[in-house]
């Protein structure tokens, strides 16, 4: 059974709700897990909009403290708590963040019926900050004005499949196809291998991988945490006559984001949180498509699946 690994784009502008779209928020679904990743002012009007699950959100990542970036927060919070949550909720994100939601809880005398509970991130390198049954999640450091971190979701390794014919010509020991099903061979008291699992079970797909890269100036050493992946989300805040003020506001430009998909080998790139100044987003396309030609534009309300 294949498990369930996706995207749905809930914001896709950057500082300035504009043309009808919305500050950064992304859901995402793995398996029976869903995560936020960052919550934009309007992230919850969004989730209702588009009918999703956003009750059964366990994890929210903030990549940083930008407003575009977690004002919807608090309103999500409240309202976890109106409808009765009891449920712990999980925030990772930058150190103040903490602070910021406490200091509005104890000045609004507001006494929520379920737990928080705050993971700082780091901007020191790649770091596993959570495991579940299905899936971890990883941070990593991007390059922006303030303290910023991306995250990588990366699915784990089910059981193998044992080969049918091989288990009916010999008979396995239940400690046998165990061990085989976690992937290592089985030895005899000697050491020596009994039944190897190239030979006993079906070859598995590679793990499936999405990258999210919030905000960032163009920056070639964030390719060693996102080498490979199967679907990457890069800022392209700008088009390419727009580069000299993406440097100096430390955003990227489609080509850019283009650039870093190509480097890291990335089977799909999504483009998004773009300026304002663009009502029409085929240019950002085409720049992008020129150097990555799977490049495509995050919509909001449309679900993109993590596909091997």
């Amino acid at each position: 059974m294949i498990l369930e690994f996706e995207v749905t784009v809930l914001g896709s502008n950057s500082a300035i709700p504009a043309h009808g779209r919305n500050q950064t928020s992304q859901l995402i679904q793995v398996g029976g897990s869903y995560i936020l990743l960052d919550c934009g002012e309007g992230t919850q009007i969004q989730l209702r909009k588009f009918r999703l699950k956003f009750s059964r959100i366990d994890f929210i990542f903030i990549s940083h403290l930008h407003g575009d970036h977690f004002y919807g927060l608090m309103g999500l919070i409240s309202s976890f708590h109106l409808v009765k949550r009891e449920r712990l909720l999980t925030i990772f994100g930058p150190r103040g963040l903490d602070e910021i939601i406490t200091v509005q809880l104890k000045h609004s005398n507001s006494k929520l019926d379920f737990p928080i509970r705050f993971v700082n991130t780091h901007t020191d390198g790649k770091e596993l900050i959570l495991e579940e049954k299905n899936f971890r999640v990883y941070s990593f450091p991007l390059k922006h004005r303030i303290a910023c971190t991306g995250f990588l979701i990366e699915e784990k390794r089910g059981l193998l499949n044992l080969v049918k014919e091989k288990l009916l010509k010999n008979k396995l020991s239940i400690e046998a196809i165990n061990t085989l099903r976690r992937g290592n061979d089985f030895l005899d008291k000697n050491g020596k291998v009994l039944y190897s699992v190239a030979e006993y079970t079906h070859p598995q797909k590679e793990v499936r991988k999405y990258a999210y890269c919030s905000d960032t100036i163009y920056d070639p050493d964030l390719i060693q945490y996102i080498q490979g992946v199967d679907l990457l989300y890069h800022e392209a805040t700008f088009d390419d006559d727009e580069a000299s003020r993406a440097f100096s506001t430390f955003h990227s430009t489609a080509k850019q984001a283009a650039l870093i998909a190509a480097s890291a080998k990335a089977k799909k790139l999504l483009l998004g949180h773009y300026s304002s100044r663009y009502k029409d987003l085929s240019p950002i396309l085409a720049q992008a498509r020129e150097v990555f030609l799977e490049s495509h534009l995050s919509e909001e309300g449309v679900t993109y699946p993590v596909n091997s």
